[in-house]
């Protein structure tokens, strides 16, 4: 990463609230993440991880601060000296740099897997079908699931399924990925596959923001891992530092329940 650190953030959170009615769920989040760089984010359920992922890409709107991706304020553009909210469409454009992989895997049970995947690069970002199915094809032998691309989800286990969700997330092409929690609908013995395929992204040099409770994963493919608390974040430094060496007793409490 030392070749990273003089670019420019791919990422930037500055100051980042968020509330739901009464409810402060975000509470001033700070976060830069460098092009290539692999950040894991942990902590206890209701802490504000998922939040944060979901503001990134706009499915929820910050009520204070910014979040930039490629250097562009999401959700809405500077004119003149105010902000205004962007249209369906410019926030759509946008999403375009970003592709997100939920707890849930949400494919088309209707459509093949190579009908998943080709869906949004051909339906919304206007790819041929010819263009989208190359490369739809070799996404699929990316994640290993080269022989199933005319199944049907209902076909598939639920680590392929993933897997499959994975692949559509790539399909856009986009420059950051985002996985809310991708092993924590699959049974035990599932959740290797998937982690496999997302250790080959990152060693493949996607910027990735990963929030999971894997502390394996965390430990092997994360640059840095970012610890969150009460809408907060606690403590952030490289695998070795945080789960090695936690300095917080929050983030002490947590990890011993897993180390």
């Amino acid at each position: 990463m030392s070749a990273a650190q003089t670019l420019t953030p791919l990422v930037q959170a500055n100051d980042v609230h968020k509330s739901f009615d009464q409810l402060e769920v975000l509470k001033g989040i700070d976060l830069d993440v460098m092009p290539g760089e692999v950040v894991v984010i942990l902590g206890p359920s209701g802490s504000g991880k998922s939040t944060f992922l979901r503001c990134i890409n706009h499915l929820e709107a910050i009520n204070k601060g910014f979040i930039a991706v490629d250097g562009e304020q999401i959700g809405y553009r500077l004119r003149g000296d105010r902000l205004e909210k962007l249209s369906a469409n410019g926030i759509a454009r946008q999403r375009r740099k970003i592709g997100m992989v939920f707890q849930q895997f949400n494919l088309y049970p209707h459509m093949t897997v190579l009908q998943n995947i080709i869906e949004a690069p051909v339906g919304i970002h206007g790819e041929s079908r010819q263009e989208a199915t190359r490369n739809a094809l070799s996404l699929l032998e990316r994640v290993g699931l080269s022989e199933k691309a005319g199944s049907y989800p209902r076909q598939l286990s639920g680590g392929q399924q993933q897997r499959v969700a994975i692949a559509r997330a790539l399909a856009i092409k986009p420059k950051l990925m985002l996985f809310d929690e991708p092993t924590s609908a699959l049974d035990p013995e599932l959740v290797g596959e998937v982690l496999a395929t997302m250790r080959d992204l990152a060693k493949q040099g996607l910027t990735m923001i990963v929030v999971t409770h894997e502390i394996g994963f965390a430990r092997e493919a994360a640059d840095r891992v970012v610890f969150m608390d009460g809408g907060k974040i606690v403590e952030m430094g490289s695998p070795d530092d945080v789960i090695g060496n936690p300095q917080h007793p929050r983030t002490k409490a947590f990890l011993s329940r897993f180390l």
